[in-house]
């Protein structure tokens, strides 16, 4: 009876691996066959999945795209993350994807991030709808009365944390960096200023955020569980303000975000639909902005003289202003060419977002390269932005390069492009703009050994760690405490 049991298992095992098979064997003799880029599919089910996140988590996250690259060229098929897949390292076919409308591509996410976002968010409505969120919401945040809001507030929040810092104690940056572009974020959104409800959004949003790239397994005690819980938390709060601004008389120039969906006359702005965005909008507070600002500080602190001429770039600003008696202006702090040529080199080194997923609506060709309706093709930013053909030493910081360049391009796409580019990117060149303005003309500091994690999300293995020391008084260096001895790094 056992050996019948025994023998039953292994039948039933060998029959799942040739049905596996024979429906791999189908793909690769469909009526593709000839026209698809070339690549393998790996495995039955899992794909080329576990040695892509084994690549991804080590310190040559683009080691998977570069085996492949070489093997097939930069258009080459896989199988990720449960779906055949065309991955494009090349920038002109990614462009076009990023260009396309929903008639061609629509996004495609993994499902746990899909649970959490919302059906209503911008980053999953596709045609006329997405269009007029995005163009709204695009619209004021490019404004210049929200661009002099954010520089205030910034600036605000900046000088507020940093004067509590005392000589020789040890900051980590990216702990700072979340705590005030959160802050200036939300103020953007909802007009919140650091409040009890603030401190209920950060701790919720920062449970949100885990999940969002997790297990999709709903549980309770799963992370996908416990990041629907604090959604729901954040969306009864956000609920809330959105039906007080309901009961309001519109302004006739909108103070947030907020005011410019629940203003719209159109109908189509559902409670649902606002509360989704808010959360979602949240998101670049938590992340992208904090990690541009502490890369380009680990940057710096690897480049002694990137920050040497950053430091007076911004000291010959602060002392020409200091000189007017005028405030700093968002204008002021963009015209800083060294300073954007720095975080311009940071986003092309750091790959916040390492690349998009899209899923094709219909058979496409593009250079020669077939993609099937129903397949997912993933536009992969780091190889082209670490790509020695469209960058010299592409592994080394160097913000000259930038010097009469053109950001335009399509090798260099930090923020996506398309109808969909992030309607953020001016802000968030201004938010680290101003870290980095008052950080390097206050503080002189010394920065612990600290690794770069890639996978899921783009982080600090320390959370860059630095021992900071004032500029007042005599320019000689002060030693530093005894723990910091065996640091590797010392700016002046």
């Amino acid at each position: 009876m056992d050996n019948a049991w025994i023998l039953g298992l292994v039948g039933t095992i060998l029959s799942f691996i040739l049905l596996c098979r024979s429906f791999w064997a189908k793909i690769s003799r469909s009526k593709y066959r000839n026209q698809l880029p070339l690549g393998t599919l790996g495995w039955p089910l899992i794909g080329e999945t576990l040695e892509f996140i084994s690549c991804a988590y080590s310190d040559y996250p683009e080691s998977f795209m570069d085996k492949r690259r070489s093997m097939y060229g930069k258009v080459f098929k896989s199988h990720i993350f449960g779906s055949p897949t065309i991955i494009s390292t090349d920038a002109e076919v990614s462009r076009f994807i990023l260009q396309s409308d929903a008639k061609t591509f629509v996004p495609s996410y993994p499902r746990s991030l899909t649970e959490l976002i919302g059906k209503s968010s911008i980053l999953l409505i596709n045609g006329s709808l997405q269009r007029r969120v995005h163009g709204l919401i695009g619209a004021f945040l490019k404004s210049a009365h929200l661009k002099a809001q954010i520089t205030k507030d910034m600036q605000k929040y900046v000088q507020e944390s940093m004067a509590t810092w005392k000589d020789n104690q040890l900051i980590y940056i990216q702990d700072e960096a979340k705590q005030i572009a959160f802050e200036v974020l939300v103020k953007a959104l909802m007009s919140l200023d650091p409040s009890k409800e603030m401190e209920f959004l950060r701790q919720s949003f920062q449970e949100f955020i885990g999940g969002l790239i997790s297990l999709p397994v709903k549980i309770p005690g799963s992370q996908l569980y416990r990041s629907l819980q604090a959604r729901k938390r954040m969306v009864k709060l956000v609920h809330e303000i959105i039906q007080d601004r309901r009961k309001s008389s519109s302004p006739s120039n909108p103070r947030d975000v907020l005011d410019v969906l629940v203003s719209d006359t159109s109908g189509q702005f559902t409670d649902e639909l606002i509360s989704d965005n808010m959360i979602d909008l949240m998101i670049p507070g938590e992340d992208s902005v904090p990690l541009l600002i502490t890369l380009a500080i680990k940057y710096l602190s690897d480049s002694p003289k990137a920050l040497h001429q950053l430091t007076e770039e911004n000291m010959k600003l602060k002392r020409q202003k200091a000189k007017l008696g005028e405030p700093l202006c968002w204008s002021d702090y963009m015209n800083l060419p060294f300073t954007q040529n720095v975080i311009t080199e940071t986003l092309r080194m750091g790959n916040i977002i390492i690349g998009l997923i899209r899923k094709a609506m219909k058979d496409v060709e593009i250079k020669g390269y077939l993609i099937p309706k129903g397949w997912c093709v993933f536009t992969y930013f780091r190889s082209v932005h670490l790509d020695e053909q469209h960058y010299d030493w592409p592994y080394k910081f160097n913000p000259w390069r930038w010097q009469d360049k053109d950001t335009g391009s399509c090798n260099f796409t930090p923020f996506g492009g398309g109808q969909r580019l992030c309607p953020g990117i001016d802000l968030a060149r201004l938010e680290a703009s101003i870290f980095l303005h008052h950080f390097v003309t206050q503080f002189r500091w010394v920065a612990e050994d600290d690794s770069v994690i890639n996978f899921p999300t783009i982080r600090l293995k320390k959370r860059m760690p630095v021992w900071v020391q004032r500029r007042e008084g005599p320019l000689a260096f002060v030693p530093f405490p005894r723990e910091c001895e065996g640091t590797t790094r010392q700016t002046s």
